[in-house]
């Protein structure tokens, strides 16, 4: 797996399209928000600030580079050699999305850690981190199953729109306006309840027992997530 890993982290550095899409791009978009937050912060609060952040990477640094390298990987035969080697299944795919997540999780961390210097720290760390985590594995679950509808790394510009962009709108939409109005709703679509879990981590004010109940939603679509891959999810190219 770590060969897998290590040969994966390689072509992302030699690939200036994907190190852009997983490494630049969410780095800028979430540097501004932390070089305005208090503008956001006025607009929503500093747990939004900090639930955006989460989601852009999410949804371009981790979602989007998962969905354009497991394409790209199926087409040129290479997850098709793989499977001819002693690796298993779960090991090849862990190989090749590891470096991605790593990426993801450096970049988050690095970004909240300048928000809570600039801006004051969480209220809740530990609640923070489960709510990151949860973002990252539903992000990694939904990149599966996109990529079993993905042709090629061309049509992953495509096929990623609706989850990505989605998912950072749900995350503003429930971070500017909160959940006293259309709350189920709002905790039922795909990253809303984590939305509501960073902030209560980040704003304080909510108990921990409360807040970690929204991470059932969360894990809920981790397991739609999940099934979809296992049933669209292809090692050969779509014909």
């Amino acid at each position: 797996m770590l060969s897998i890993a290590l040969s994966e982290l390689i072509q992302i550095f030699r690939n200036r399209l994907v190190l852009v899409t997983s490494c630049i791009m969410p780095a800028a978009v979430s540097a501004y928000f932390v070089y305005q937050h208090e503008a956001f912060a006025d607009l929503g609060s500093l747990g939004y600030i900090a639930a955006v952040v989460a989601f852009t990477v999410g949804a371009f640094g981790l979602y989007t580079t998962a969905v354009t390298t497991l394409a790209a990987r199926r087409q040129n035969l290479f997850l098709k050699r793989l499977r001819s080697t002693a690796a298993g299944d779960a090991r090849i795919l862990a190989g090749l999305l590891l470096p991605v997540t790593v990426l993801a999780l450096v970049q988050v961390t690095v970004i909240l850690v300048a928000l809570a210097a600039v801006a004051g720290g969480p209220s809740d760390t530990p609640l923070l981190v489960a709510a990151v985590l949860a973002v990252v594995v539903m992000m990694l679950g939904l990149g599966l199953a996109t990529a079993g509808l993905t042709n090629s790394p061309e049509h992953a510009q495509v096929t990623t729109l609706p989850v990505s962009l989605g998912g950072i709108a749900v995350a503003s939409w429930v971070g500017i306006s909160g959940t006293e109005e259309l709350a189920p709703l709002k905790r039922l679509l795909p990253g809303g309840s984590a939305t509501e879990l960073i902030m209560d981590a980040w704003n304080g004010g909510v108990p921990t027992g409360d807040s970690l109940l929204l991470l059932a939603p969360t894990l809920g679509w981790v397991v739609v997530a999940v099934v979809l891959a296992t049933r669209l999810f292809r090692w050969e190219p779509r014909r």
